[in-house]
């Protein structure tokens, strides 16, 4: 089966790096030897295997696929402004291991369509996470790891949280992300919203009409990746493969929605509000889970965790990766894939 010594192997490091590892990643010493390489190293992989598409809840969903069919699953969700191609190396690494990875499209992103051109494009946060939900059932997935960061560390949270069974382990990069609309009504430091700038701009109908061109989306996003990758050295192929799933027909809608509910400007769906009575309340997360924070990510807040530790009660690692930015699977993959590993073996300690 699947091994901590096994896996520090193949990652091409030796037994001393990969006890090291094991003990997190709080240093930057210990971020590089978990990886095998200085966590900026170029991709290796440029794409996926054939994609496939599965109906599931209110959509048909794309996603990526690779690793053996009946292996421990492992859900991979990207954020924004991203696409399932933050995980093009981390999915190989635990596929390698026996894992079954899944890297599903985001609702209005890459191949994934709504199934009837009726539904509301409605972006709220317990929504996406149905749309998780929904797609294990599809596929018969009992339970899952689930990983994620950005808008994915969110889903990922939400369903670790309201569908506990439904997770065996998690995979949060900034920890808890879950929305309390009620407290982003609150103004924060200035820094803090200087980094927001993209939220307001979508705000109003010049941000909305942006993301509606393709080449003003195109810029917008690429300087977003720019500014929140500091030290990430990525080619223009890199950022037009995932700049591709920005043609979606639904990604201006579902992203303008999504930043508008959250600041409570734009409304959801009332069949949702059970579940986003139960989050506003801030619901503790039980299953094991690995937090990372990256050094280099204006969103990371200071405190190495602190400010969302209470928020995780079952077995729990915090590790911060220096000299990393926002788009941790595809900055550190080798690292990213490390935590999956940690978290899915937390209880065996």
């Amino acid at each position: 089966m699947i091994s901590r010594r096994s896996f520090g192997k193949a990652l091409g490091f030796g037994t001393g790096a990969a006890a090291v590892s094991m003990a997190g990643l709080g240093s930057a010493q210990t971020a590089s030897a978990a990886s095998g390489a200085p966590l900026g190293t170029p991709a290796a992989h440029t794409g996926f295997p054939r994609l496939k598409q599965v109906r599931a809840g209110l959509l048909d969903v794309g996603y990526a696929e690779v690793g053996p069919a009946h292996g421990p699953a492992v859900i991979c969700l990207h954020g924004w402004p991203y696409d399932i191609h933050s995980y093009v190396d981390v999915a190989p690494l635990l596929a390698a291991q026996g894992y079954r990875v899944l890297v599903p499209y985001l609702r209005g992103h890459g191949t994934t369509r709504f199934r009837s051109a009726g539904t509301f494009r409605n972006a709220q946060q317990s929504a996406i996470a149905l749309d998780v939900i929904a797609l294990m059932d599809a596929l018969k997935i009992e339970k899952a790891v689930l990983a994620g960061f950005d808008w994915g560390s969110r889903t990922a949270d939400i369903v670790a949280a309201l569908w506990p069974e439904r997770c065996k382990a998690l995979v949060s990069v900034s920890g808890y992300l879950v929305t309390n609309r009620e407290a982003n009504l609150n103004p924060l430091a200035a820094k803090a919203e200087y980094a927001w700038w993209y939220q307001y701009y979508f705000a109003t109908e010049r941000g909305r009409l942006a993301m509606q061109d393709k080449d003003l989306r195109r810029d917008l996003t690429r300087l977003v990746w720019d500014t929140v990758s500091p030290t990430w050295d990525f080619d223009d192929a890199t950022f037009e493969r995932t700049a591709a799933a920005f043609d979606n027909p639904d990604y201006a809608a579902i992203v303008i929605h999504n930043y508008r509910w959250r600041l409570s400007l734009a409304d959801g769906e009332r069949r949702y509000d059970a579940l986003e009575k139960r989050l506003a309340a801030r619901p503790v997360i039980g299953v094991p889970t690995v937090t990372l924070d990256a050094e280099r990510d204006p969103f990371t807040a200071p405190g190495g965790g602190a400010s969302y530790r209470d928020r995780f009660t079952g077995a729990y690692e915090h590790r911060t990766l220096a000299g990393i930015g926002h788009n941790v699977p595809q900055e550190a993959p080798a690292a990213f894939a490390q935590a999956v590993i940690d978290a899915d073996h937390l209880l065996g300690k």
